[in-house]
């Protein structure tokens, strides 16, 4: 889509600060879905052990808050602030982003990081936007906000 305004958008793939982002979001969610089943998990018929009631719901809350709660409020999840990466909508990104696009691209995110992230860099590396699934369904962009390279630039 292209744009009829006096500014295009611009961005990089940032795959190198994408990467860690995710590994810092999905490093703390993992790390209290451990604590969980440390502290409430229960053994199952599989061998396993399971989590459930109000602290296996917890999980999901925790997942919620840490993804789609933080980047609706402030444009960022936790490991996004940290690699100064910013998701906007691709419209403007200017703009806030809404409850409804921050769900759209997590909703995806077991496809886009399955396998090991290969989709999501496949979709990043081959979009005109470097947009994962998640970003492609949410009409959404992710700008590295350290780079003046990055986002509206004026049109000459």
């Amino acid at each position: 889509m292209k744009f009829k305004h006096d500014y295009q958008l611009s961005t990089k793939p940032n795959l190198g600060k994408r990467l860690v982002a995710a590994l810092i979001d999905y490093g703390l969610i993992m790390s209290y879905f451990l604590l969980m089943i440390y502290l409430y998990g229960e053994p199952n018929d599989e061998g396993g052990y399971s989590v459930n009631g109000l602290p296996g719901f917890s999980i999901t809350v925790v997942w919620f808050i840490l993804t789609i709660g933080l980047e609706q409020m402030t444009g960022s999840t936790l490991g996004n602030k940290s690699q100064g990466l910013k998701v906007a909508p691709k419209t403007d990104p200017r703009k806030s982003l809404t409850f409804g696009q921050s769900l759209k691209r997590h909703l995806l995110d077991i496809i886009d990081l399955w396998p090991f992230g290969l989709l999501a860099i496949l979709t990043i590396k081959n979009t005109e936007y470097n947009q994962r699934l998640g970003d492609l369904w949410a009409k959404t962009v992710v700008i590295d906000s350290t780079d003046p390279e990055q986002g509206l630039q004026t049109k000459e």
